[in-house]
């Protein structure tokens, strides 16, 4: 899945958007990169509702972040940041995950998340100096986590660790608040292939979520600010439901603001589909509710 190289001139400006200088590798390095990149690029599908076909190649994913201030969901997320985490100099590898839902894993979800790991970085609390680095699940991590089995604060959530297989596999426990019930994944390291038919499905069967729904999501320290199709809300820090934002250029300034999405450098027409998506299915649930 990190199989690609990230050109300099992408590396320098994914730097930029995150806010960050171009350091040697370091447990606080890492955490600050992890970091920034929940903070500035958004978890979003609205890619989807536009008719953008985006394909998960981690230097494609790279590129949008860099240059068009884009996001997207795990693959992209997570490809991109593995590639720049490597030309960094961290050691930094992919795995193949499965998010679920409160009924347990499934093999009908393997590899509709893609995971990261960083090893070569100890500290006083992970002498083994393994970290599990996850930018691509939208309301869980804000920093990495040791890989050591516990149970960790990440504000307004608490998480754990599991160790399902020693050196095999392992279980990430949501919040019982948060959006999804845990996602598990496996040690070996992952090529794109074992990601791309669950992103076929992901993006394009009318049976998905993402399909049914256009959405973005933007972790701080404290909480999860979100928007699900013309909704805002917020999790954790000053939670709140706003009233549904019905005009189209409140809605698109809401995503420029809350989330620095601009659709700059999006075809023509990716505007215009994208708020006629959203708009019907606002529309569609309003006469659902009655």
């Amino acid at each position: 899945m990190l199989e690609s190289a990230l050109a300099p001139e992408v590396r320098d400006a994914y730097l930029a958007r995150l806010g960050v200088p171009p350091e040697p590798p370091s447990v606080a390095g890492l955490a600050l990169l992890a970091r920034r990149q929940v903070e500035r690029v958004p978890y979003e599908t609205l890619w989807i509702q536009g008719g953008e076909r985006w394909g998960i190649d981690p230097a494609e994913a790279a590129r949008r972040i860099a240059m068009e201030s884009r996001g997207g969901y795990c693959y992209h997320l997570n490809g991109a940041l593995g590639l720049l985490l490597a030309a960094l100099g961290y050691s930094v590898h992919p795995h193949v995950g499965g998010v679920h839902g409160p009924d347990g894993p499934t093999d009908s979800e393997r590899g509709n998340h893609l995971v990261l790991t960083v090893d070569g970085l100890p500290s006083d609390d992970n002498p083994g100096g393994v970290w599990y680095v996850d930018a691509g699940l939208g309301d869980a991590l804000h920093s990495p986590l040791p890989l050591i089995a516990g149970r960790y604060d990440a504000p307004p959530f608490r998480l754990s660790l599991e160790e399902v297989e020693p050196s095999t596999s392992w279980h990430l426990t949501h919040d019982p608040t948060g959006g999804f019930a845990g996602m598990g994944w496996t040690a070996g390291i992952a090529r794109r292939a074992d990601f791309e038919t669950q992103h076929r499905w992901l993006s394009t069967a009318p049976e998905s979520g993402f399909v049914k729904v256009a959405m973005a999501e933007r972790r701080d320290a404290s909480g999860v600010d979100v928007v699900r199709g013309l909704v805002r809300s917020r999790i954790g820090s000053g939670a709140s439901v706003a009233d549904p934002v019905t005009r189209r250029t409140e809605w698109f300034e809401l995503l420029a603001d809350l989330f620095d999405l601009r659709f700059e450098g999006s075809d023509a027409g990716v505007r215009d589909r994208l708020w006629a998506t959203v708009l019907e299915g606002h529309r569609r649930w309003e006469a659902e509710q009655g």
